[in-house]
């Protein structure tokens, strides 16, 4: 064995590491493992034994990843070592070779395999899922989970992850549904990492760069600088002119000086990045020898060749080439990916110095820094600025030290008016960042589990999933907490009593001004009143507290969007239209009467918004409380008027109220928590299946053909689109039409402005988009009465670029009119790429099959080609 392990490991320049060598161990043992284990320390070594593994015993292996460049990278990596011949690439943009013995793919690809029961699993022996972490993504998730649960048993899986505090829990519960799992956890970085401190102090020659910890405790300068700077107020004090947060220039100078460069700066703002490489340009400064920019140059015309010149002046090539001689440059997703390529292939080979990034730049792809520079430890979700987590903290940091290069690896953390040094010194000592499952029932990959299993079966296997296990281990602590819960809120509401008279009667008469502003400091619970607002739908009536406008108004439509809560917009008795979100309400948020809204469903158009009025004004309305509360008419008591305001502790009182209403909601939810234990993951699947069946997608423990059609759609909104094409609304669209009516399912608008009215090239696409509308409704109405969550509503913003795009305009025509950047015109042109070659396999008409396809062809070209192909080639 020591002979064969000899020659697996060929080729490699060093010696193994103790958790290498313990993995691999496990895998001669003939076991799946877990290995948790810091960026940059080696784990790739244990997967590519694995694949050399497969190759010598005449298997195959399958190399899964998150993202596509990473796919790639990989697929690179992979061709150097064992030849193009024996390696194939398969993701949504590239197929190459994929029935070559070693395979590179997203885990999606994978799941796709898995449920369609490809050939192609009929040799392989070994699996690595590479970020398994990922298995807490929201999204894309659960695809970890089917894979792990569903690949055939024989099939050894390497698992790789960022370090997570609970990896033992992960692999118990690996081992519990394929069998043994080895856990191999390593929490010592290949390169040892120093959390600095920077800030600039008036009266010091040049900014501080500071230990963060001294001997483990935090540094005790760095305090007694930001105490002094707290003391002297965040207005216009003297503490505050006296420490400041370093300038840009100043921060790449002094790492410059220091010798720690290259350097990647996380912004958490697209534009911020953008402007930060800007500004370092228009200083004039330069980190480049005259050799490295003629090599720079060279990379650029390596790489971005392919793409139109016209394309290029569109892109910013000008500002992007000046920022690259310089040593500069930005990476996020607002940039076409032959950009972001550029940058990395520069970074690797130490052109670039200096890369302002959002925190995308963290996950997957090689791209190593001596140092990496947070600006700012807090993150704008779209509604609130959000603390970053100690997972987070680490995930940024882990880019710092290079492995072979560098001894030591920098993160520095700048100074800032707005978080506390205790806090950033906390963040550098907490390596907790625990993984919690994503998983849920879909329909697709409910007909997936019909198609393939036998009702019992597929029960049994929903249940075998992480997120069960995690729910039936966590029982006993939530019943825990719920006791200390329940206790607190006993003495919060003895605290909020007043002899003087009832407190939530005098809390309901205050005005709305005052309810504002305790929600603003906390005293509402942002959370409640966001999930309540969700489960509103069109044409619930609500009471509003609007001034003038108060009373009650009809919702016309509401979005959700992950990180930026939900926003509704109701139209009053006047016809006043008000966009409302979570800080306009003083309490969750509750219906009290419902009108049926006119079709075709058209919320923009004045004589719609005139007949809801109309029907609001007739409606009959329950007394409950609405969104915020009705305000009081003339002839009733206010707050000023009521006994309690001569308590003496009148503010304690109002204050403890507030927290007993946040603990009472936090009982309900632990309540609620404790009951849905017995509520199993199968129970919702019965849900969807119910949902399936009543559309005509199941019949009994079987699929229909539309069943069968939803089982090949993969897709976030998967039942929503194969039930669109089973009622023909993608049917006789010629490929540019059919086009700009299918974007609705990919695009999303993020912006906080209000899209523009949607434009649609005919009005057939237009009909087809209304009967889309109607459509959605019907759907959120029955998800909401089964209690599921509601599939994401579509988009017809993008409507208008897709059929302009399908139709030939340059890209320059098509993105000078839209408030788009390259980056994001590419990837949802690539989704929607995706999505018209799922409507091309699976639609019930030909015509329908054949003008997906053709609309994909005729979308894949110009800056969307550039970006689709392969550019990291062995």
């Amino acid at each position: 064995m020591a002979h064969d392990r000899a020659a697996l490991l060929a080729g490699y320049p060093f010696t193994l590491d103790s958790f290498q060598e313990r993995a691999i161990d496990a895998l001669d043992a003939g076991q799946s493992v877990l290995v948790a284990a810091p960026t940059g320390s080696g784990k790739t070594v244990v997967a590519e034994y694995a694949v050399a593994k497969a190759l010598a015993t005449g298997r195959r292996a399958f190399y899964t990843t998150p993202i596509k460049a990473l796919s790639n990278q990989k697929y690179a990596d992979l061709c150097r070592r064992y030849g193009t011949d024996a390696v194939g690439l398969l993701t949504g943009d590239n197929a190459i070779n994929g029935d070559a013995p070693v395979v590179v793919m997203t885990t999606e690809v994978l799941r796709n395999m898995v449920y369609g029961a490809s050939g192609a699993l009929d040799r392989l022996a070994w699996v690595v899922l590479d970020e398994v972490h990922f298995l807490q993504d929201t999204y894309r998730g659960p695809v970890w989970e089917e894979v792990i649960v569903h690949l055939r048993h024989d099939v050894g899986l390497v698992c790789l992850s960022a370090t997570v505090s609970n990896a033992e829990e992960l692999a118990e519960w690996m081992s519990t549904v394929r069998g043994p799992t080895a856990v191999i956890i390593e929490e010592r970085r290949p390169v040892e990492l120093q959390n600095l401190f920077m800030l600039d102090e008036r009266s010091a020659e040049r900014i501080h760069l500071l230990p963060t910890l001294v001997d483990g405790r935090p540094n005790p300068v760095a305090v007694r600088l930001d105490a002094e700077a707290v003391r002297g107020g965040q207005g216009r004090g003297a503490g505050r002119r006296r420490v400041s947060t370093p300038r840009r220039i100043e921060v790449v100078e002094r790492l410059d000086e220091e010798g720690m460069l290259p350097a990647i700066c996380f912004i958490f703002s697209r534009n911020g990045c953008t402007e930060a490489a800007e500004q370092l340009v228009n200083a004039h400064v330069r980190l480049t020898t005259p050799v490295e920019r003629d090599r720079i140059r060279e990379i650029v015309d390596e790489r971005l060749s392919p793409i139109d010149d016209r394309d290029l002046a569109v892109l910013g090539y000008a500002k992007f080439l000046a920022g690259l001689e310089a040593g500069v440059a930005a990476h996020h997703a607002g940039m076409v990916p032959p950009f972001k390529e550029t940058v990395e292939a520069c970074f690797v080979e130490g052109l670039v110095k200096v890369v302002f990034a959002t925190e995308t730049l963290a996950v997957g792809i090689n791209m190593p820094a001596r140092t990496v520079v947070i600006e700012k430890l807090s993150k704008f979700t779209g509604e609130h600025h959000q603390f970053l987590t100690p997972g987070e903290y680490t995930q940024l940091t882990g880019r710092a030290g290079r492995r072979g290069i560098d001894t030591v690896g920098h993160a520095v953390v700048l100074w800032s008016p707005f978080v506390p040094f205790d806090q950033v010194a906390a963040l550098a000592s907490s390596r907790s960042f625990a993984l919690r499952s994503a998983f849920r029932p879909t329909y697709n990959m409910a007909a997936n589990l019909v198609r393939s299993y036998p009702a019992d079966q597929a029960h049994h296997l929903l249940n075998l999933s992480f997120a069960q296990f995690q729910a039936d281990r966590e029982v006993v602590r939530i019943e825990a907490r719920l006791e200390r819960r329940q206790d607190q809120l006993a003495e919060l509401r003895a605290a909020a009593a007043s002899a003087f008279g009832d407190i939530d009667e005098y809390r309901r008469l205050l005005p709305r001004a005052e309810r504002r502003s305790t929600a603003a400091t906390g005293d509402v619970d942002g959370k409640a009143v966001d999930e309540a607002l969700a489960r509103l739908r069109p044409g619930d009536i609500v009471h509003v507290d609007g001034g003038r406008h108060s009373g009650r108004a009809v919702v016309l439509t509401t979005a959700s969007r992950k990180g930026a809560g939900t926003k509704i917009r109701v139209i009053t008795t006047n016809r006043v239209q008000l966009p409302l979100s979570a800080v306009d309400f003083a309490a969750p948020p509750s219906a009290v009467g419902r009108v049926e809204l006119p079709t075709p469903f058209a919320p923009n158009r004045q004589g719609f918004q005139r007949e809801v009025a109309r029907l609001l004004g007739r409606a009959r309305i329950g007394p409950g409380p609405g969104l915020t509360g009705r305000g009081p008419r003339r002839d009733e008591a206010t707050s000023a008027d009521h006994p309690v305001v001569a308590d003496p502790d009148l503010p304690a009182r109002l204050k403890a109220a507030a927290q007993a209403d946040r603990v009472e909601r936090e009982v309900v939810e632990l309540r609620e928590r404790v009951k849905k234990r017995s509520e199993s993951l199968a129970r919702r699947f019965d849900r969807v299946l119910r949902i399936l069946g009543a559309w005509g997608y199941l019949d009994g423990w079987s699929l229909t053909p539309a069943g069968d059609r939803l089982a090949r759609l993969f897709h976030e909104s998967d039942l929503l689109v194969a039930e669109t094409l089973e009622r023909g609304l993608l049917d006789d669209l010629d490929p540019a039409v059919l086009a700009a009516v299918a974007s609705v399912f990919v695009y999303e608008h993020r912006s906080p402005e209000p899209p523009p009215p949607p434009w649609f090239p005919t009005a057939t696409a237009r009909r087809r988009w209304e009967a889309i509308s109607v459509l959605v409704q019907e759907l959120h109405a029955v998800e909401d009465e089964a209690g599921l969550p509601l599939t994401r509503p579509p988009d017809p913003t993008f409507a208008s670029v897709a059929f302009a795009w399908a139709a030939g305009e340059t890209f320059a025509d098509v993105v000078a009119e839209e408030e788009l950047s390259g980056g994001d015109f590419v990837r949802t042109m690539k989704q929607l790429i995706d999505l018209l070659r799922q409507i091309g396999d699976v639609a019930p008409s030909e015509r329908t099959r054949q003008s997906a396809r053709q609309a994909a062809d005729k979308v894949l070209r110009g800056v969307v080609a550039a970006s689709s192909s392969l550019s990291l080639l062995p």
